[in-house]
């Protein structure tokens, strides 16, 4: 009886291996790839398994403008520098061109002036005398005519006329001319009409001045090709000669 009740009692179990435990998840930094199920994989052989590098995708940029091509600099500092010379060419002519312009103008003025000046010159030698160079005087006047004048004291006696009657006076006469200005100017003949007014005054021979007269005169003025100008015509403003 006592057999049977100790071969019917269960042995005790021999004491089993403790399970170690640790956290989760790789041990010693190893990475381990998990199963489907979230446990371990058990066909995993514990190797480290390497994380994919990143792979850098390179984007496409938006089509833009196509880039700018690039100047000939040596073109265009040829076409700055052409430019340049000609601005430099137009300034020099236009220059030029107006001082060659003042030029003519200057010298037209001084042309006109001049016989402005000899027709005034020839009317004080008209009027002008002293009893003393009667005939100086009256040959300085008619060998400085031309033309219509010349032609008048050639005549005749006439110059020695003249000569005669300032004798008679017995007396002396000066001629101051007030104003002379050019009337108009014939370019192509080369005369030029100038209006002048004179004042004479008349001396006896004891000192005594008679009223001085005024006079206005229209003197023709030539010019030959050497440019010399003589006494071509006289005439009163109200017709005459």
């Amino acid at each position: 009886m006592s057999e049977e009740t100790a071969s019917t009692q269960p042995s005790p179990k021999p004491p089993g291996r403790r399970r170690a435990s640790r956290a989760a998840g790789p041990s010693g930094g190893a990475a381990t790839s998990p199963s489907p199920s979230g446990g371990r994989d058990p066909h995993s052989t514990g190797a480290p398994v390497e994380a994919p590098k990143p792979v850098k995708v390179r984007l496409s940029r938006p089509e833009g403008p196509p880039p700018r091509r690039q100047p000939h600099r040596a073109l265009a500092a040829l076409v700055s520098l052409a430019t340049t010379l000609v601005l430099l060419v137009a300034v020099g002519v236009a220059v030029f061109l107006t001082a060659k312009h003042q030029r003519g103008e200057e010298a037209e003025l001084a042309r006109n002036q001049l016989f402005v000046d000899t027709a005034s010159q020839f009317v004080v030698n008209m009027f002008s005398y002293t009893q003393q160079t009667i005939d100086e005087d009256v040959d300085r006047f008619v060998n400085n005519t031309s033309g219509p004048l010349r032609d008048m004291m050639s005549q005749g006696q006439n110059t020695e006329n003249l000569k005669l009657l300032f004798r008679d006076t017995n007396a002396s006469a000066e001629a101051v001319v007030n104003g002379a200005a050019l009337e108009k100017l014939d370019k192509v003949a080369d005369r030029a009409d100038v209006l002048v007014a004179v004042r004479v005054t008349v001396t006896d021979l004891d000192g005594n001045n008679a009223p001085s007269k005024p006079y206005r005169l229209r003197v023709t003025v030539a010019e030959d090709d050497n440019g010399h100008m003589s006494f071509y015509d006289l005439k009163y403003p109200d017709g005459g000669n």
